[in-house]
């Protein structure tokens, strides 16, 4: 609408649904090899900046990002428990969703558990990272965050379809991992009030195999 040259720097290994949609409005997609990962696509962006190439909307160090949870989700997630929520389990890509939403809700009683969720080692779960230490968001503060849990591919994939199956929620791979995890949360503790998010759409995974054809 702005007329902005827009480009967008992803692994290859991401599904062809966000490519395509992105391409649809116009944007102009570069691929780094799956290897390389969101890291080489970060350093790239970074390089293409330098080199007087654009600027880096930086999503992984705009303060903006954790305030959007702080002033939306948090609250309301605050509100529709009636302040009773004990845990909340969230998936970790940029961690604006945890910082933003963590902060508000602590504010409101410390004791509430924040749970951040990320792919075991070896995982390629879309959506959530395990960040080496040089490439954490800036936006990240670790004290924001009581504990971390891994969850599998293959349990996120498994909980992702049967959303899709048993609760008609249809939603993407990173979501099914943090509901695995908040699952597996729930069998340790008692009377407790958990929140997890579904942050992400089953559509732009068709393509993958984690649907059934």
């Amino acid at each position: 609408m702005k007329d902005y040259r827009l480009v967008l720097i992803m692994p290859e290994n991401m599904s062809l649904e966000r490519r395509g949609v992105m391409k649809a409005y116009g944007a102009e997609i570069i691929l780094v090899t799956r290897q390389q990962g969101m890291e080489g696509a970060r350093d790239l962006a970074l390089e293409m900046a330098a080199a007087g190439k654009g600027k880096v909307l930086d999503q992984f160090a705009n303060p903006d990002n954790p305030c959007a949870h702080y002033e939306g989700t948090g609250p309301e997630i605050w509100r529709d428990t009636w302040g009773r929520i004990t845990h909340f389990v969230s998936a970790m890509g940029t961690t604006g969703t945890i910082m933003g939403t963590s902060r508000y809700l602590k504010e409101q009683n410390p004791a509430i558990q924040i749970i951040g969720v990320q792919p075991e080692e070896g995982a390629s779960i879309p959506g959530i990272r395990r960040w080496p230490e040089a490439y954490l968001p800036r936006i990240y503060e670790p004290r924001r965050v009581d504990r971390i849990m891994d969850v599998g591919q293959p349990e996120a994939e498994d909980m992702t379809r049967a959303l899709a199956e048993q609760e008609g929620i249809f939603a993407g791979i990173s979501s099914g991992g943090a509901v695995a995890a908040a699952l597996r949360l729930s069998r340790e503790v008692e009377q407790a009030v958990i929140v997890s998010i579904v942050c992400d759409r089953g559509d732009r995974y068709l393509s993958t195999d984690v649907f059934p054809a």
